[in-house]
């Protein structure tokens, strides 16, 4: 029997409360972790996360994508919702030309101490609050065979709407936690037998082909925030602060740029 889809023609229906304002950051930043839900957007990031074990809650299509979603609307008990376009965009404040959103779950954030015990390679992310850096470094590390990224308190949240976007669902797919004490559990990493490298420029920075050459057995990688780069107490509490050689006078790149470039240099090809 062909599931029934369930046409809204009322941007104000409450059925639609999940997708309100999705161009509003900082209500989505408060609402989405309150009440346990994130925002999948696309065919693609919808099947991943559904790959990825996560539960939906409901899904907004346009009439045009039901057809191309039909085996996920059959597979999944959750409400689908169908709404014009111009609907679709009165309640997300934007164009949805993906035609496809779905309401998820969020899972229980694992122990770091969890993540730590299997891994090899490790990301630290510290106070990167762009979500587009975010979304991208998540795509870099599991491209580029990162184990787990572990989060300061104060990092964006990678299950915002633009973060999945943009890593093309790779957010649902690495292991990743949030901290719950930084610089302070750098000591942790350390226990757990990680070398702990800060990505900074400084006198005393080694060039990234040294650190590469030591072979570390255990790595954690410290970014900073996109602006000021690692705060100087990281930097002073990890065992080595490590520089990216550069030319024609450049001294930085972005921090995604930079995440890549260091992920490449010591991911499996150099263990």
């Amino acid at each position: 029997m062909t599931k029934e889809l369930i046409a809204v023609e009322d941007p104000g229906d409450p059925r639609l409360a999940d997708y309100t304002g999705l161009t509003d950051v900082q209500l989505r930043r408060r609402r989405e972790p309150a009440e346990g839900l994130f925002i999948a957007e696309g065919e693609k990031v919808i099947r991943r996360a559904l790959g990825a074990g996560y539960a939906m809650r409901s899904m907004l299509l346009t009439p045009k994508w039901a057809e191309t979603m039909r085996d996920v609307i059959e597979e999944v008990p959750a409400p689908v919702y169908t709404v014009s376009p111009e609907v679709a965009e009165e309640v997300t404040g934007y164009h949805v030309h993906r035609g496809a959103l779905a309401s998820m779950h969020r899972k229980p954030l694992p122990a770091p101490a969890d993540l730590l015990a299997d891994a090899r390679r490790v990301v630290v992310l510290e106070a990167v609050n762009d979500h587009t850096n975010v979304g991208a470094l998540f795509r870099s590390a599991a491209a580029l065979g990162m184990d787990a990224v572990l989060l300061s308190p104060d990092c964006a949240d990678p299950l915002y709407r633009r973060s999945v976007k943009v890593s093309m669902g790779a957010v649902l797919q690495v292991p990743w936690t949030r901290l719950e004490s930084w610089p302070g559990d750098i000591a942790a990493l350390r226990e757990a037998g990680y070398v702990t490298a800060a990505l900074a420029l400084g006198e005393e920075s080694v060039d990234l082909p040294e650190l590469v050459a030591r072979r570390h057995p255990r790595l954690a990688l410290i970014l900073g925030s996109e602006g000021s780069g690692l705060r100087p107490s990281t930097v002073a509490a990890a065992d080595v602060s490590v520089r990216i050689p550069m030319s024609a006078g450049v001294d930085s790149l972005n921090v995604a740029a930079a995440a890549a470039v260091a992920f490449y240099a010591t991911g499996p090809a150099s263990r």
